[in-house]
């Protein structure tokens, strides 16, 4: 047994890596993958509030970003400008429904997170109040 198996290739080089280093690349890229993620976490980042205002016709929406310039995202617009409430619906293993609000001019804005996870009744639920609301037709894609 003085041969070495190289797995039936013909490429008589094979390269070496210790798996001390190996180890210790994912080890590191877990400990950035894990502060980014406690740091989301910890800073709120999404979430925030959504006024709707018939009296004055405005519909404001805030939500907390990363810390830097933008760590406080605030848009206004007015409820004229808004042309339906969409539902999108993607079907699977891991079925997402996803409350839009389609702007004139500033295309779809989601208004639920990603980590709510709505059953059918619910997100129509949802829409159809916000719909009746605002006095604008429900979409679903």
């Amino acid at each position: 047994m003085d041969r070495t198996y190289n797995g039936g290739s013909k490429n008589k080089k094979s390269f070496f890596f210790p798996q001390g280093i190996v180890m210790s690349f994912y080890g590191i890229a877990g400990l950035f993958i894990s502060s980014y993620l406690w740091c989301t976490i910890s800073w709120n980042v999404g979430s925030g509030y959504d006024r709707f205002d018939r009296k004055d016709g405005i519909v404001c929406i805030f939500r907390w970003g990363f810390p830097g310039k933008n760590r406080r995202v605030f848009l206004r617009f007015l409820i004229k400008d808004i042309q339906s409430v969409r539902i999108e619906v993607k079907e699977g293993i891991y079925a997402r429904r996803v409350l839009y609000m389609d702007i004139r001019g500033q295309g779809a804005i989601p208004l639920t997170r990603t980590d709510e996870n709505f059953t059918p009744r619910e997100m129509e639920q949802k829409a159809a109040e916000l719909a009746y609301f605002l006095r604008v037709p429900i979409e679903v894609f």
